[in-house]
């Protein structure tokens, strides 16, 4: 129970009790009222008079009021009245109670005054919980469905909400599929130049690179031609040969990455022995053994085992397991190579005293970027792609490689097999020497012109030719190129790519358009290497596209085919 004069919070048990409120001047017709509505649904506020009513009204929502008509100060009459006339308390239902009022005229007041009923005291107790019964449950029906609409109203107004967002999102979904469609183009964009610029880079890089080998080839092969009057002299000039071949051979690799990155490395077969590809890998790797201060014992076969191979990237593959043990070993070390016959196959075994390999990393060795050292302790450089070289080049060859150790700081071993032909030593054509003057007998009427930027390669080339017996003029631009051949008439035309003035493609075309122009041998001789390049070089109407360092033995057969009056095919 509540009195108006002391309010209380409701308790949160009784949350959804319904209010009634009791109004009578007795407060014993009060705690009578209390017992007969004495219910755990009901909230009963109780007034003693019509101010205390009005107060209450105004404070809370009731389900029903039970009200005395006679009271002091204001009638039950005149306060429903103002009840009535009030917005917010005109619909609370008002029940009568009076033991004075009985006559007709009394009963149609308190109807006129807003009663829904009119009860005599004393009050007939059930009739008194039947009535206020019906209008608690119309009033928590209303509560509830007045909850129910404010929650369908913010539903209403959360699904509006969405509905607006959505109509946005539908009428900025264009804009935004077409800004990221653009921004997805831009990119695409951005790698296609940068793939393009990346191209362009190998391409300059591959072109700077070849560039300065093409007079050391030169000379080489100007040594050879003069002579060579001491075994030394003769190794030193096979080893630059060879060191410039597998330069030239690395930059072709250069020129396309992609391909290196899928295994598509071409191999260019020839007949070779163990013997000679162990040497040139210890020959390449010697001065890194070497420097580490490594002993290096090579053990071979008695008999000279051939294999069908390319000698330059087996070397390469061999070369990688040398360096390997060579880094991976304290200095001082000891590396062994031992190559048997095993019947069909050769068996080459390099073995080192370094940090060994873990028995948990073995069969990770051969992959990309692996190392056995950590990044943080690694002290011993490189990139970790040489063993993962090694192993594609060898199965390239029809051939195996494995890894074995006992563990760190044992030592490692790498087994290499692979297939023997059925050649001999004996069997095997001695190699081809280098081409020299007894292999060409040249024609001293035949006249080269020689067009390079690059002095060193345009004079050592000069000189060569004029060694074996030409009649050579020299330029060093392409318009200098375009007079000399207007005034030197050469029956061949040997033209570097890029050069000032006029680049090799305009100079060409020039030297055509003289007179006796298309029956002259026209051959570029660049550092430009792809595939556009030669397709420009056949449309300039070059006969020939060389790429620098050029085969010395490829270029005597071209000039041997001009003097015999033969054009080579582009």
């Amino acid at each position: 129970m509540k009195s108006l004069l002391t309010p209380q919070a409701p308790n949160p048990s009784f949350i959804d009790q319904v209010n009634i409120l009791i109004v009578d001047d007795e407060p014993k017709n009060l705690t009578v009222l209390e017992s007969i509505l004495d219910d755990p649904g009901y909230r009963l506020v109780r007034a003693n008079s019509g101010q205390e009513a009005l107060l209450a009204l105004m404070a809370e929502e009731f389900a029903v009021l039970v009200l005395d008509v006679r009271m002091p100060g204001m009638t039950g009459f005149e306060l429903a009245q103002l009840i009535k006339e009030r917005k917010k308390t005109s619909r609370v239902p008002i029940i009568f109670l009076t033991a004075y009022y009985n006559e007709d005229q009394h009963i149609l007041e308190g109807y006129g005054s807003g009663a829904v009923d009119y009860l005599h005291k004393p009050v007939n107790t059930a009739v008194l919980r039947s009535k206020v019964a019906v209008f608690a449950e119309l009033f928590s029906k209303g509560r509830a469905l007045e909850l129910a609409n404010r929650t369908l109203m913010t539903e209403v107004g959360e699904r509006r909400k969405a509905e607006e967002r959505l109509h946005e999102l539908n009428e900025t979904l264009d804009r935004r599929v077409t800004e990221r469609t653009n921004t997805v183009e831009l990119r695409e964009a951005e790698l296609r130049d940068a793939n393009r610029r990346k191209d362009e880079f190998l391409a300059t890089l591959a072109h700077e690179l070849r560039n300065p080998l093409a007079p050391v080839r030169n000379a080489v092969q100007l040594l050879r031609v003069k002579g060579l009057d001491t075994p030394e002299l003769q190794w030193s000039t096979d080893v630059i040969d060879r060191q410039i071949q597998a330069m030239s051979r690395l930059i072709d690799d250069l020129m396309d990455v992609s391909r290196i990155n899928q295994g598509k490395i071409e191999l260019r077969r020839d007949w070779v022995t163990t013997e000679d590809v162990l040497r040139d890998a210890v020959e390449s790797s010697r001065p890194l053994i070497d420097e580490c201060g490594h002993e290096l014992l090579l053990t071979l076969p008695e008999q000279r085992l051939s294999l069908h191979a390319d000698r330059t990237r087996l070397t390469q593959a061999f070369m990688n397991l040398l360096n390997n043990a060579a880094k991976y070993m304290d200095r001082g070390g000891r590396i062994e190579v031992i190559a048997r016959d095993a019947g069909n196959e050769v068996v080459v075994t390099v073995k080192d005293k370094g940090i060994g390999i873990p028995g948990d990393r073995l069969q990770n060795v051969f992959e990309m970027f692996s190392q056995v050292e950590t990044t943080l302790t690694r002290s011993r450089g490189g990139l970790g792609i040489g063993l993962s070289l090694t192993q594609r080049l060898v199965e390239m060859h029809g051939g195996t490689v494995q890894a074995r150790s006992e563990g760190t700081g044992l030592g490692s071993e790498f087994e290499v097999r692979l297939p023997l032909t059925s050649e001999t030593s004996t069997d095997m054509s001695p190699p081809s020497q280098a081409p020299g003057a007894e292999r060409f007998i040249p024609s001293q009427e035949l006249r080269i012109l020689i067009a390079d930027d690059n002095q060193d390669a345009c004079a050592t080339l000069a000189s060569l030719l004029e060694l074996m017996g030409y009649c050579v003029r020299q330029a060093h631009d392409g318009q200098a190129a375009v007079d000399v051949a207007a005034d030197f008439d050469p029956q061949v035309v040997l033209l570097d790519i890029g050069m000032p003035k006029l680049n090799g493609y305009e100079a060409c075309r020039h030297i055509r358009d003289q007179a006796g122009g298309a029956a002259r041998t026209i051959v570029a001789c660049t550092g430009w290497g792809q595939a556009d390049d030669r397709r420009r070089s056949e449309e300039a109407g070059f006969d020939q596209h060389l790429v620098k360092p050029v085969d010395p033995a490829v270029l005597f057969e071209l000039l041997a085919a001009a003097a015999a009056g033969t054009k080579p095919s582009a």
